[in-house]
């Protein structure tokens, strides 16, 4: 497994691609009046298999890219040894204020997600949208939302195609309605 931050522009993999049609196909139904996504390939062309059955254009949003790595960019989990450890531990002791080296500050990145949503939030008003993006910027908003400090990220799995779903009604807090369901990948 390679580590994609927002320095790796991928095109999604054949398995990628399949996972993405499935959502679509799934959220087909769904009465969508906008969809967003971050920049990079591989939300793009998920966003476009959902968008292609309401009819509706991709909002790029730069901010739902996903946390720079820095020096972790590209590699595998498995030869990171210590410096994923050394991170991971400064991570729990110092929260938000932890850097990836050579890379983003997470209490930056929350600030730089959070913002966006609040945006998508506000411009939506009382209809659904669809936001794709990426595995820290779903785990983020969630924590955000529910207001978990960043420490817990590691206690949320997202899955690839994954189907989060928040609900914001505004003078009420957020609410998680469904985390990272992945039930339409079992669909043929």
């Amino acid at each position: 497994m390679i580590i994609q931050g927002s320095g790796s522009d991928t095109d999604l993999s054949e398995t990628g691609r399949l996972q993405a049609e499935k959502l679509g196909r799934s959220m087909k139904d769904v009465p969508l009046t906008a969809v967003f996504s971050s920049p990079l390939k591989r939300a793009m062309d998920t966003a476009g298999s959902i968008a292609r059955y309401h009819n509706l254009a991709i909002n790029t949003e730069q901010d739902l890219r996903e946390i720079h790595v820095g020096e972790m960019e590209g590699m595998q989990i498995s030869a990171l040894g210590t410096n994923l450890t050394q991170f991971l531990v400064d991570w729990q002791a110092r929260g938000e204020s932890v850097d990836f080296k050579n890379g983003e500050n997470l209490g930056r990145f929350r600030d730089r997600v959070w913002a966006v949503i609040q945006r998508i939030v506000k411009q939506a008003g009382e209809g659904n949208v669809a936001v794709v993006s990426h595995y820290f910027v779903t785990a983020t908003i969630v924590c955000q939302a529910l207001g978990l400090p960043l420490t817990h990220l590691v206690r949320i799995r997202i899955q690839p195609t994954g189907l989060t779903i928040m609900e914001f009604n505004r003078g009420h807090p957020p609410r998680l309605l469904l985390l990272s369901d992945i039930c339409h990948l079992k669909e043929s």
